[in-house]
């Protein structure tokens, strides 16, 4: 019996996990199933944290002009190498409420781990999604994924201190 695999045209997320699953099976990486090698991968990681740049900026910018109220600050790395020879690239969202308590910043993290097959998405305190990024198209339908991960991360930061972390949500006058 032959299995046909679902259409997903039209269904970014699950088009994205697709690939991954594809490369999983196939031991390769790339639109097409075309590279293999460390080298290869490394070049399309580099590429993927270029077309998600402007994405990243505009959910953390979403973040900061709706609940932080305009006083965050977004910095972005670049691609640098880790530790574990591998490469990562970052995106953080930082407010003065937040550093005062000295927890981490509202973070978007494309990483590519030195053993890993291929690269993956996380916050600071949400953990992976699989980045397998490869046109603008693809990069553009990544902005659900990118908000979910920077939400999660907000509500996380709260959870570790509590909701007056957030500008928006002032204590209330008794």
């Amino acid at each position: 019996m032959t299995t046909r695999a679902p259409d997903t045209t039209g269904l970014p997320h699950i088009e994205a996990l697709a690939r991954h699953f594809a490369d999983l099976r196939d031991g390769t990486h790339g639109e097409g199933g075309d590279t293999v090698s460390r080298l290869g991968k490394e070049q399309h990681f580099r590429r993927a944290v270029e077309l998600l740049h402007p994405y990243a900026v505009q959910v953390l910018d979403e973040f900061d002009a709706t609940l932080l109220l305009g006083t965050g600050e977004v910095d972005a790395t670049g691609v640098r190498h880790t530790r574990d020879a591998g490469l990562a690239a970052s995106w953080t969202l930082s407010w003065p409420e937040q550093r005062e308590t000295e927890i981490a910043p509202i973070t978007l993290l494309a990483y590519y781990g030195g053993g890993f097959h291929h690269p993956h998405l996380r916050g600071a305190t949400v953990h992976d999604w699989p980045l397998n990024v490869f046109t603008p198209d693809q990069a553009a339908a990544e902005v659900p994924t990118l908000r979910a991960i920077a939400t999660g991360d907000l509500h996380n930061l709260v959870f570790q201190r509590d909701y007056r972390i957030v500008p928006s949500h002032p204590r209330r006058c008794r």
